[in-house]
């Protein structure tokens, strides 16, 4: 059963070994480190640990030093072997790793017959399209559900101890069993990856001119598609079948709108769009189930869109414009005018705020279409 980790009494961490200085690994080191953490780091990559190292996420880890909590951030094929040798080697009081598959590496760390008492399998739900230490953020947790996945054979102290270190990082600790988490992550995660590359596929395709009409939409759906590729095909074969299963569906869903498509294009007959207006509904009742901000309900928010010159500042001008009206932007969003030098951001605020927010914009000089 899924819960949120509450009432544990946190406890300090002193020193942390983070395993991987990729994205997250390196993240969650500045994080760590904003904390006062000491923070060791290890890699196999050199150039990736001495990046790391620069940006100031944590010192180079000896072997023979024992830290709190050892962070294994790599690949889930390769967890178990990397959790065995931390352990044979003392590395850690408790262990845990972040990858984005859950039950496979702790079927393969209780083969390796690692210790599996001192081992929390965790996943922070958080990410970029880019990947690398360069791309990391010391606030890229900040509100974010964290996964942790004990088993029977966890001891308490360990969950005590990877709670705190979710809380340091700024994450919300969700508590739910690795096969829950795999088939949740398939859903909300890995299967939406696959169709937004499915749908980015096309783009290699299109024509200069189809390319020269893209707008805030098709990047919306394709934004995630830029990830690294090897990176996902690891994650992807770690959670095969419950992945493959939410494809089905979806394939499922689109084959359907194809020929209800075919089938009026031929026919002209209005009741041919049904199917197509069904999934239609089916995805606005689908997007209202996303949790809101800070993992409330959710919301309806409604867009004041603003022209924008491509100058520096703008943007700050037109923040402390809404600060002076005093409404809150819950979110924002630019799009590029193709050949123009500004744009157009729309701020996405509560229904009842958007008149007196155009109102002062107005006041303000600003133009609003």
């Amino acid at each position: 059963m899924r819960h949120h980790l509450q009432g544990v009494r946190v406890s300090g961490l002193g020193s942390v070994l983070v395993v991987g200085t990729g994205l997250i690994g390196t993240s969650i080191a500045l994080a760590l480190r904003e904390q006062g953490v000491a923070v060791h780091l290890a890699d196999r990559d050199a150039g990736s640990l001495r990046l790391a190292r620069e940006l100031g996420a944590g010192v180079e880890w000896a072997e023979g030093v024992t830290v709190d909590v050892a962070i294994i951030a790599v690949p889930p094929q390769a967890v178990a072997e990397r959790l065995a040798a931390l352990q044979q080697a003392g590395a850690a009081r408790f262990y845990t790793d972040v990858a984005s598959v859950k039950a496979l590496p702790l079927r393969e760390a209780a083969s390796l017959g690692c210790d599996l008492t001192t081992y929390v399998a965790g996943h922070p739900l958080a990410g970029r399209e880019r990947s690398g230490p360069a791309a990391a953020r010391a606030d890229l947790f900040l509100g974010r559900p964290w996964a942790l996945c004990p088993t029977e054979e966890t001891s308490p102290d360990a969950v005590e101890a990877l709670y705190g270190l979710v809380k340091l990082c700024g994450g919300e600790a969700v508590r739910i069993g690795a096969e829950e988490h795999d088939r949740a992550v398939a859903v909300v995660s890995h299967a939406p990856h696959v169709t937004a590359s499915a749908v980015a596929a096309r783009l290699a395709e299109a024509s200069a001119a189809a390319l020269g009409l893209a707008g805030p939409g098709v990047r919306d759906v394709t934004r995630i598609a830029a990830s690294d590729p090897r990176l996902w095909t690891g994650i992807l074969s770690g959670n095969a079948l419950p992945v493959a299963e939410v494809l089905e569906a979806v394939a499922a869903d689109l084959a359907a709108a194809a020929a209800s498509l075919r089938t009026s294009a031929g026919s002209g007959d209005p009741d041919a769009m049904a199917r197509v207006t069904e999934l239609l509904h089916r995805g606005v009742a689908g997007t209202g189930r996303i949790p809101g901000k800070h993992g409330g309900p959710a919301r309806t928010y409604a867009a004041v869109q603003v022209i924008v010159g491509d100058r520096p500042g703008e943007l700050a001008r037109l923040f402390q414009a809404a600060k002076e009206a005093g409404v809150n932007i819950e979110d924002v969003r630019l799009e590029h005018a193709p050949g123009l030098p500004l744009g157009a951001a729309e701020l996405w605020v509560r229904p009842e705020a958007v008149t007196a927010l155009a109102e002062a914009l107005r006041e303000n000089g600003w133009h609003l279409p």
